[in-house]
């Protein structure tokens, strides 16, 4: 099977965009994000209670039904993210930005703390909404790596990827 950048699932007025690194290989065998059988994510959405069921990877389409949109900082699929190079990291970085002030989501959600780090260029952020956003009036929020070389706790990762509702719901404000 080939391996190929996989599609953003991305339009304008999303609740929530998901932002990982890159697609795995699975990811770029199957065109789908998060398909790799140890990646968390579907999992992690519907326990903090973002999705009402879990969906499976083939399904991340319908997810837009949900006004959740998926892209990657790095188009490229890659075993690891330590695969990727500063001058993807550069590029993507650029994309990224031009991606989210064109359809402006509610919510960018960043998996991976380092996938932020990338996109905005700083360092020793915690979880959670980002106070100086690089996008004035998006909701940056860091999210744990659902990936399976994680270590933290299922439990631990819910947590924080459930801190995301009350800023994902147009009819709430943030705080």
């Amino acid at each position: 099977m080939s391996v190929h950048p996989i599609s953003d699932h991305i339009q304008a007025d999303l609740r929530i965009l998901f932002v990982g690194y890159n697609p795995s290989i699975r990811s770029g065998e199957t065109g789908h994000h998060y398909a790799n059988p140890s990646n968390r994510f579907y999992r992690i959405l519907h326990q903090a209670g973002l999705t009402p069921r879990q969906y499976l990877p083939q399904e991340d389409g319908d997810l837009l039904q949900l006004g959740y949109g998926f892209t990657n900082i790095v188009a490229r699929p890659t075993l690891t993210a330590a695969e990727i190079t500063p001058e993807e990291y550069r590029e993507g970085r650029i994309l990224l930005r031009e991606k989210i002030q064109t359809f402006h989501p509610r919510v960018v959600c960043f998996v991976g703390k380092g996938v932020y780090e990338q996109y905005s260029g700083k360092r020793g952020m915690g979880w959670g909404m980002q106070q100086e956003p690089v996008v004035p009036g998006v909701i940056e929020y860091v999210c744990p790596s659902s990936s399976g070389l994680v270590r933290m706790k299922l439990d631990e990762m819910v947590a924080i990827f459930r801190g995301i509702l009350p800023y994902s719901h147009p009819e709430r404000s943030a705080k």
